[in-house]
């Protein structure tokens, strides 16, 4: 490691850096200097120059193990030769057609191999494609205008799947979560188009089904959501829901975007609860722009333009274009049962080895996560639902202290702790987050 991994480390911070440099310039052609919320950070984020295996160097030439692997879904790391090498074979065949072309089926069989739920897919360009896919799947099959989901679960962009993304924590008069707008400007009829559910409360859950069952199209649920930190739906939970929407003819969606990589089958497979609908994405691109819906032929048959015009329309310039698919089915069959089992053991000893820190430094904090997926929670309440998965301001700025000093010791991970493994790492990878993680929080805690 470079400069990066020493404390003090984070050049891109200092006056005149690369990186300063570069948001001076984006901040005249892109508002706030950013094209992707995500991926900002006061005062700036740092600028990625160049990634190969699991180690990513900023445009001040900073090196740091990188645990984000943007947002999980380069799973082989950066530069990953045989996805590169299919890649350039591909390009000079052509990247886009107004045709299919074979390479979409053989990436579609594989999903459908591997996945319980699905029969039929669709591929689109991006996880929020995906969603809104699904839904208007959903409406056009049951002929149904409403929806649920769960108060503060992400789900991409789609005005009615953002609803309740930021919860307010505003509850009605029976105590159960309502409809507020992530986006400024939203308007009401979205947010009367959508019902909001409690995680996990089957009770909750259950009462606004049944009191919304004539009007919902569907119920789109993530099953370890990341933004109520990687805790997940409790199998009973889950069973229920399968049981209620299927007894009132709602489309069950899950939302796999992230969790497909969680396990060889996605989440679903580990949970033993089959929907209706997936919305995928990330890891089955390959790297490139991706996304899928998938699921039984019967609903899948709303897209279905053979005998005349479909229920559901979708067109796409890019969707199935041949450059992402070569990459995704390199990427998917890289991914063998046991390359899913050793991502898991290491990410079974990354959680286990931050657990341990955090009792030894006397912090409190827990780990959740799943397969590859981690993250970190500096506080010990129960992580139910979106409300206690609310930082305060003081735990805010510690989580703050310790990304920074993470960051300046070379790790690279999320502001909000949230981290992933990708097939370039093993255990000394693993080691040396531990050790750097040991070393922020002290550096945190002066």
């Amino acid at each position: 490691m470079s400069s990066g991994s020493q404390r003090g480390g984070n050049v891109y911070r200092e006056p005149g850096s690369a990186a300063a440099d570069l948001f001076e310039r984006a901040r005249r052609v892109l508002p706030g200097g950013n094209t992707r919320t995500t991926v900002y950070s006061a005062p700036y984020p740092p600028y990625a120059a160049r990634g190969r295996g699991a180690v990513i160097v900023d445009a001040d030439g900073e090196e740091r193990l990188d645990f984000v692997n943007n947002y999980t879904a380069l799973i082989h790391g950066h530069a990953d030769p045989d996805i590169n090498e299919a890649v350039i074979r591909q390009l000079a065949d052509g990247v886009a057609f107004a045709m299919p072309t074979e390479h979409e089926i053989a990436l579609a069989e594989l999903l459908t191999e591997r996945v319980p739920s699905l029969q039929q897919v669709r591929f689109t360009n991006s996880g929020t494609e995906a969603v809104m896919m699904a839904i208007k799947a959903a409406r056009a099959y049951t002929g149904r205008p409403r929806i649920a989901k769960f108060d503060g679960c992400y789900h991409g962009s789609y005005d009615f799947a953002e609803v309740s993304t930021q919860s307010s924590g505003e509850h009605g008069d029976d105590g159960l979560p309502v409809a507020t707008p992530y986006t400024a400007g939203t308007p009401q009829a979205v947010l009367d188009s959508v019902v909001i559910l409690p995680f996990n409360d089957i009770d909750g859950t259950e009462r606004l089904i049944e009191r919304h069952r004539d009007e919902l199209a569907a119920v789109l649920i993530d099953p370890n959501p990341r933004s109520l930190g990687l805790h997940p739906a409790e199998p009973a939970f889950l069973q229920r829901l399968r049981e209620i929407t299927r007894a009132y003819g709602i489309v069950l969606i899950f939302d796999e975007v992230i969790s497909l990589r969680a396990d060889y089958g996605g989440m679903q497979s580990v949970l033993g609860v089959t929907p209706d609908l997936t919305a995928m994405g990330k890891i089955i691109g390959g790297g490139f722009p991706v996304g899928a819906v998938g699921g039984s032929a019967e609903v899948m048959a709303v897209f279905d333009p053979t005998g005349g015009p479909p229920r559901a329309p979708h067109g796409g310039t890019f969707n199935a274009n041949p450059v992402t698919m070569v990459a995704g089915l390199t990427a998917m069959r890289k991914l063998t049962p046991a390359e899913f089992d050793r991502l898991a053991s290491l990410g079974q000893q990354l959680r286990a080895g931050i657990d341990e820190v955090l009792r030894e430094a006397g912090v409190p904090g827990q780990t959740t996560g799943h397969g590859s997926l981690f993250h970190i929670h500096l506080h010990q309440r129960p992580l139910a639902d979106y409300r206690n998965s609310i930082l305060t301001a003081e735990e805010r700025a510690f989580v703050g202290r310790v990304h920074e000093a993470l960051m300046g010791r070379g790790i690279f991970i999320t502001p909000a702790l949230f981290g992933c493994l990708s097939t370039p790492m093993g255990v000394p990878e693993v080691e040396a987050f531990v050790d750097a993680f040991a070393a922020a929080l002290n550096d945190a805690r002066d």
